[in-house]
């Protein structure tokens, strides 16, 4: 047995092929490592067949306790090269030029400031992902020039440790750079590998609200708990990562860079979404059995900012509602119903088809969902739109939108959103382009701000890739 363990672990390291595996034995190949074990298993069963049929099944029992349980060793893992020596291979036959819609899923990097008030975005962006990748990325503010080394990589055990402590299945880039834009840039290019690169940037909402602090509110970040695998403890990870912002002192990023960040991922054709008021999202309470009413995954698939647009069908709503129905199919919000809401002018007379054609729309992607029809006059009055004739709003909605949009019709629109609430989780908006004039960007922001307030857990979507498919 001993024998064959020597010849497991040699055959292991080779089929690795880890360049420090250098033996000296001159006939040495796979085959006669091959060959070594059936011979001492085959002497070992001629031998005496009851004794080398208990210490085989001893031999699997001991790998897997050493495996689940032992501690870090300091001669390293074969388990950890061979896994790099097969998803190299496999990495090399991803390929992107297959890629298909039919196939698609999210592959998410989430930009994360401070972790200790991200938390709860981040376990919902775990949900999101659909075993798609998630890398979240983290940007240090600093010039490599002027530091005697890489502040970065020390960072990683931290992050890492938080990520296993958070039970997420993702992985961690950060980098350093003069700004966040340039650095969320640098990760929109550069992270992932081959055919696994983020598709979609998630950002937490630029607002003026007092974050929690969430390593307070969660057991598993403080007590006397020992260190983990790595040597990082609980005491450690809360000196790490900075204090909770409070609501006098100056954020790092300005409003303007914030959406200009927007702007530059819809430039590299990446998807976007904002998610906001997830630090109200309590996961324990939310899916507790002692919850009595089904939960709501409420989606508005309609650019609220074009009334005159009620097209269901574009890429980014078709992308809003593949992302609501990803969520839904997550075991833990499986039980959570989806209302897609369908707004209506009391004078249209094609209300009905329009709803037929939406439930149609929604057999076709095999997405089950109720579907609310909300009637918005009062709202679609306080449009800019309604005082103009039909060729000068289509001139207008293409220059001028978002510039014209009032806070009165904004209001309106936030009220609406929020009276159809019922027991609900989350909700799906449309997010709008942001204007190309650079000027705006500060107003685009107040009008998100005002369009989304106070209406609880909120992920606002722009899509840009297709992501359904009805052809076989």
């Amino acid at each position: 047995m001993a024998y064959a363990a020597v010849d497991l672990a040699c055959l292991a390291l080779e089929w690795a092929s880890a360049p420090n595996f250098r033996p000296t034995f001159q006939v040495f190949s796979w085959h006669t490592c091959l060959l070594g074990i059936v011979s001492c298993f085959v002497m070992m069963f001629l031998i005496n067949p009851a004794y080398a049929s208990g210490s085989i099944v001893l031999m699997i029992i001991l790998l897997g306790f050493i495996h689940y349980r032992a501690s870090t060793s300091s001669w390293g893992y074969i388990s950890q090269a061979l896994i790099f020596h097969q998803v190299r291979k496999y990495l090399l036959l991803l390929d992107v030029r297959k890629e298909h819609v039919k196939f698609w899923r999210p592959q998410i990097l989430l930009m994360v400031a401070n972790p200790r008030t991200s938390c709860e975005l981040i376990q919902f962006v775990n949900d999101l992902k659909k075993g798609g990748l998630y890398v979240l990325g983290h940007v240090q503010i600093g010039d490599l020039d002027t530091m005697p080394s890489d502040p970065m990589q020390p960072q990683y055990n931290f992050w890492l440790s938080l990520v296993d402590k958070l039970g997420v299945k993702a992985f961690v880039d950060l980098t350093l750079s003069p700004s966040v834009r340039q650095g969320t840039q640098h990760l929109l290019r550069i992270t992932g590998l081959g055919g696994m690169k983020p598709n979609t940037l998630v950002l937490g909402f630029y607002d003026n609200c007092t974050p929690d602090d969430y390593f307070l509110l969660d057991p598993a970040f403080h007590g006397s708990m020992g260190n983990d695998s790595f040597g990082v403890d609980n005491t450690s990870l809360q000196a790490h990562f900075a204090p909770v912002r409070d609501g006098e002192t100056t954020k790092a990023l300005r409003a303007s860079e914030y959406v200009a960040i927007i702007s530059d991922a819809i430039k590299m054709h990446k998807n976007v979404c904002l998610g906001r008021y997830f630090h109200l999202l309590n996961r324990k309470d939310l899916f507790s059995k002692k919850q009595n009413e089904r939960l709501s995954i409420d989606v508005w698939p309609l650019n609220l900012w074009r009334p005159d647009s009620t097209n269901y069908v574009d890429v980014c709503s078709l992308f809003l509602l593949q992302m609501a129905c990803i969520l839904n199919m997550v075991s833990s919000w499986k039980t959570a119903r989806m209302r897609i809401f369908l707004c209506v002018e009391s004078g249209d007379q094609g209300w009905i088809r329009k709803e037929e054609k939406l439930r149609e729309l929604l057999d076709k992607l095999r997405i089950k969902a109720t579907i609310k029809v909300v009637t918005w006059d009062s709202v679609v009055a306080l449009h800019w739109s309604k005082r103009l004739s039909k060729e000068q709003q289509q001139e207008a909605f293409t220059n001028l939108n978002v510039i014209r949009i009032t806070d009165d019709y904004l209001t309106a629109v936030n009220r609406m959103v929020y009276e159809q609430t019922f027991s609900t989780a989350v909700r799906f908006l449309y997010l709008p382009r942001p204007p190309a004039d650079t000027s705006r960007y500060e107003r685009y922001l107040e009008q998100l701000d005002i369009m989304s307030k106070d209406l609880g857990p909120t992920i606002l979507v722009h899509g840009l890739t297709p992501v359904t498919c009805t052809e076989l």
